[in-house]
């Protein structure tokens, strides 16, 4: 797995994005600070570049033409700016939007990123930005850069996620300067059709119909059932837990009706940026609605829903951000035994299937170990049945005051292989009591909800 060294902190700053060249001006909330690494460079203002002579511009151009990104490197920090200078002056030319972003975070940063590429994802012809960064080192951009190709090369999630096949994300002149490319092509007629496909459902969606039946599930499932013993109602979290220095706060209930991958990355990223900016007694915990992605009760619906939060998972923990944000992730159709891996754990599921009888022997439940058969143990999917696609946003640090230090034991799985595991006494209780209430009613209630969120019942 690739990590960016440029990762989480705690203090908070705020951002937004501004036009160079361009009257598109998105913004976005206040963050918490990162601490970065940069090095000795120190590039101009953006409103400081300065037109370079066309002698310059000749003799710049071919060195940066002619040097790879090691070269780059070795360059002294004036002849760097300069390039850098020369590089977006060429792009003022070619009449491509110079995008500035004041970003400072890591959760800024890719909350920046991914609406800008959600904007450009709706959009049919090709198109093309440069989105500059100055405080941001050029170690992060190019991490983003890096894994972004990797994911292109990847047939498993790329074949789940076809409109990010025309999204093409680079360094500007091999990192001369802290700023990326973002290119579209035009949407063939293939991609039309499928974004018409896909896109369809989105005006059928209502937020207040999306949220009720999500109260509903919540009510029923982590309030009901005790899935989470620390959610006593609907809309507070993190009950029980002022001993271990964990106040109770209101949960937060966001919404985005969007069926393309960039935009629910986008409307995640934010709604970080928004759960970080706030103490918990104002957000808890959040619990963002994703509808269009991945609709419906089937295998397919379920392939594009795995795809797109293994996409989010994997943005988050690349800069590192599984040690301050939690990920839980839900579907009507859910279904451990189809989310990759299927022996190994994945952020944000439940544990692997085929662990459930040894943590439930681990939790000293030996009788039910011997005594559930596999179908009573599917019946653990339905923790995770919400009536659409939704992510749970969670602080880390009420999750390590909920479950304690010593969360994470050594599990002896059957065939004689050990394994880490944590959460055992929760999925262990959650394993037997889904099997008491038995297929017939949690899917009758599933079926309820889910077309409560359709308003068809």
């Amino acid at each position: 797995t690739l990590h960016s060294s440029y990762a989480f902190h705690t203090t908070p700053s705020s951002t937004g994005i501004h036009s160079i060249t361009s009257s598109r001006s998105p913004s976005l909330p206040s963050l918490h600070e990162v601490q970065s690494h940069h090095s000795s460079t120190s590039f101009p203002a953006l409103r400081s570049y300065n037109i370079i002579s066309s002698s310059t511009r000749t003799s710049s151009t071919f060195l940066l033409q002619s040097s790879g990104e090691a070269a780059v490197a070795e360059l002294d920090d004036e002849r760097r700016a300069n390039l850098f200078q020369l590089m977006l002056r060429d792009l003022q030319i070619e009449n491509v939007p110079l995008l500035g972003c004041d970003a400072r975070e890591v959760e800024t940063m890719n909350a920046a990123l991914w609406t800008t590429m959600s904007e450009l994802s709706e959009i049919d012809d090709g198109q093309k930005v440069c989105m500059i960064m100055e405080d941001i080192p050029i170690d992060a951009l190019k991490a983003f850069a890096t894994d972004y190709g990797n994911l292109m090369t990847q047939t498993r999630l790329m074949d789940q996620l076809p409109e990010l096949q025309r999204i093409s994300v680079s360094l500007l002149g091999n990192g001369v300067g802290p700023a990326l490319i973002i290119e579209t092509t035009d949407r063939t007629a293939e991609e039309m059709a499928e974004k018409t496909t896909r896109s369809a459902v989105e005006e059928t969606l209502d937020e207040f119909r999306c949220t009720a039946a999500l109260k509903s599930f919540v009510d029923r499932i982590v309030v009901g059932l005790e899935a989470c013993p620390y959610t006593k109602t609907p809309d507070l979290s993190a009950t029980g837990l002022e001993a271990r220095g964990v106040d109770p706060g209101p949960v937060g209930y966001r919404f985005s009706k969007s069926s393309d991958a960039c935009a629910a990355v986008a409307s995640f990223w934010t709604s970080v940026c928004e759960l970080l900016s706030v103490p918990e007694t104002e957000i808890s915990t959040t619990l963002l609605s994703l509808p269009a992605i991945g609709p419906g009760c089937n295998e397919e619906a379920h392939d594009r829903f795995a795809a797109v939060v293994e996409l989010i998972s994997r943005n988050l923990c690349l800069f590192r951000g599984d040690a301050v944000v939690g990920l839980v992730h839900f579907h009507p159709f859910y279904q451990r035994n189809l989310i990759h891996p299927v022996d190994k754990p994945a952020f944000g599921h439940l544990p692997p299937q085929s662990w459930l009888r040894s943590m439930l022997r681990h939790n000293g439940n030996e009788e039910a170990a011997k005594t559930l058969t596999d179908e009573d143990l599917d019946m653990s999917n339905y923790q995770r049945r919400s009536p659409h696609t939704m992510i749970n946003i969670l602080r880390v640090s009420q999750l390590n005051a909920a479950v304690g230090a010593k969360s994470i034991v050594d599990l002896e799985l059957e065939y004689g292989t050990t394994e880490k595991a944590s959460g055992i006494t929760l999925y262990s209780r959650n394993a037997i009591r889904l099997a008491e209430e038995g297929k017939d009613k949690l899917q009758e209630a599933v079926d309820k909800e889910v077309n409560m969120s359709l308003g068809k019942g």
